[in-house]
């Protein structure tokens, strides 16, 4: 079982940065696959960024180049960079963990969630 729970979403103008974080529960932290989606009103959960051991990421395409993914295993953490943000990324970002990777861009394959965060960008 493992348990999350996102930190860091806030009100932020257009063009500025914000870092949201996930805690873990569980001592197999550095094992899982971990992972950030997002969803706006009236819209799928949408993948942003997921990470596996051995330093491997993988971005949505639109996000690449202004979202970063990190993790700190030793604190349990995983992280959600967000430069340049823009109106259209604002939506509740959620932390999703599991042990595949293969299936990591569709939100239905992912065991463990968080509750989300809310982040919302002002014109």
């Amino acid at each position: 079982q493992v348990q999350l729970v996102e930190s860091g979403g806030g009100l932020v103008q257009a063009g500025g940065s914000l870092r949201v974080s996930c805690a873990a529960s569980g001592r197999t932290f550095s094992s899982y696959v971990m992972g950030w989606f997002r969803q706006a009103p009236g819209r799928e959960r949408d993948f942003v960024a997921a990470s596996r051991s051995g330093g491997i990421v993988d971005y949505a395409d639109s996000l690449k180049g202004r979202f970063t993914i990190s993790r700190d295993n030793a604190k349990n953490t995983v992280y959600l960079q967000m430069n340049s943000l823009k109106p259209e990324d604002t939506a509740v970002y959620y932390c999703a963990a599991d042990v595949r990777w293969d299936s990591r861009r569709f939100a239905r394959e992912w065991h463990y969630w968080g509750q989300g965060t809310q982040v919302t960008v002002s014109s």
